[in-house]
């Protein structure tokens, strides 16, 4: 996906099934933000981002912040 595809990304495009990750990829992705520092864990929010990494983490194309996992092959 190129910048400017992913600077125009809409809400509705999470409705699209070819933008999500597999179970297992996404298993080890939430795992890693759940036992980080910067997860807010009441919200399961990243301090970093903003986002709800329980949300996040499914989206083939998105990546962690600080590094801990990237966009999903």
């Amino acid at each position: 996906m190129s910048q400017e595809e992913l600077d125009n990304a809409k809400p509705w495009d999470l409705l699209n099934n070819k933008n999500y990750t597999t179970s297992k990829i996404r298993g080890e992705r939430y795992e890693t933000c759940l036992g980080c520092e910067s997860l807010f864990k009441l919200t399961r929010t990243c301090k970093e981002c903003g986002c709800f990494m329980s949300l996040k983490t499914w989206l083939k194309d998105a990546h962690c912040p600080l590094d801990k996992w990237g966009i999903a092959e």
